[in-house]
């Protein structure tokens, strides 16, 4: 089958485009043929070795982490999924392998796809609305009435964070360009903070939660819009040592987390506040219940551009521009 492959670590080194075997499905496994996957950061950030350490894939191996397609066969152990369900997912650690033609998945992360979605629109939600979800509702546990800042809100964490936050009930403040404030606003932003004209920490304040995917300064400064009690959960690291233990690392990377997270966690302790580092996990359990998000219109998929996988490294290199609004879909069927 056709795939793209990750030979080497290096930083905007093209994937390679190649034959590799169809892969096999295990007794637990789903196979399934992709019909769109989704481009995300992390799958640069894999190719570019940044978390070789704590994902240790064995080269070569196929990228691409979010997939839409059709289950085409099932192991002897799967009871919930048969050949032809329609079906999405974010594959687990250690098990991707999206931008391909197939892909075996551990049953546990699948569910169905929603009905009222596309191919294209289903492959943009896994990554990001687990995401989303383990950060407010798991890991933060938004609750109505409360007031939460999502930075980046026409990202694709970020358009859905809004849409989720506002239908648990929270007051919603974003930062974004004003080209696109009416589309945050449309998704339920309360409070927008246009970043390259006001200092969101100048404006924003008393907040109970911040969903923090930008660099350590702006790290630091959304501490400072926390009241006390209120946490910070970031999907942009510092890892800290409540991710170290929750993957099982050895001592040593124990440690390099502690050191790590060191500053922004006593940062944290005197200001009050909390800090969690967030690094989503597969979950086919939580998908099923965005699923039913998105069948009632709750939740809708915002997504910015489609390309042939032909052309998943200029994906790539679209949304390392950081300017993609939404999400970014690789088309295959």
């Amino acid at each position: 089958m056709k795939a793209f492959i990750i030979d080497r670590y290096a930083k905007d080194a093209p994937l390679r485009l190649g034959d590799v075997p169809e892969p096999e499905a295990g007794e637990n496994d789903v196979l399934v043929q992709i019909h769109a996957a989704s481009v995300n950061l992390l799958d640069s950030k894999i190719r570019d070795g940044e978390f070789k350490l704590i994902l240790p894939y064995r080269r070569p191996f196929v990228a691409g982490h979010d997939v839409a397609g059709t289950v085409i066969r099932v192991g002897s152990k799967v009871r919930q999924f048969r050949p032809g369900d329609e079906v999405y997912a974010r594959a687990r650690d250690g098990r991707i392998g999206a931008f391909a033609e197939y892909i075996a998945i551990n049953d546990a992360d699948v569910a169905l796809k929603p009905k009222n979605l596309s191919m294209e629109e289903a492959a943009s939600i896994p990554l990001v609305g687990l995401t989303a979800w383990q950060a407010l509702v798991e890991r933060a546990k938004l609750k109505k009435g409360q007031k939460v800042f999502i930075q980046a809100g026409s990202g694709g964490v970020g358009t859905f964070a809004i849409q989720l936050a506002k239908h648990l009930g929270a007051t919603v403040a974003t930062t974004t360009s004003a080209s696109n404030t009416d589309m945050v606003r449309k998704l339920g932003a309360d409070v927008i903070v246009d970043y390259k004209k006001d200092d969101f920490e100048k404006v924003l304040s008393g907040y109970d939660v911040v969903l923090n995917s930008q660099d350590n300064k702006t790290l630091e400064k959304s501490l400072r819009v926390l009241k006390p009690g209120g946490v910070a959960v970031s999907i942009s690291g510092p890892p800290d040592p409540g991710f170290a233990r929750e993957k099982g690392l050895n001592w040593v990377l124990n440690l390099v987390m502690r050191v790590l997270s060191a500053g922004i966690r006593r940062r944290a302790k005197r200001a009050d506040v909390r800090y969690s580092f967030l690094f989503m996990t597969a979950n086919g359990g939580q998908l099923t219940k965005i699923t039913s998000l998105i069948e009632t219109g709750v939740i809708r998929p915002v997504v910015d551009r489609v390309f042939p996988l032909e052309q998943t490294n200029e994906a790539l290199a679209y949304i390392e521009q950081g300017r993609a609004k939404g999400k970014v879909v690789i088309k295959l069927k």
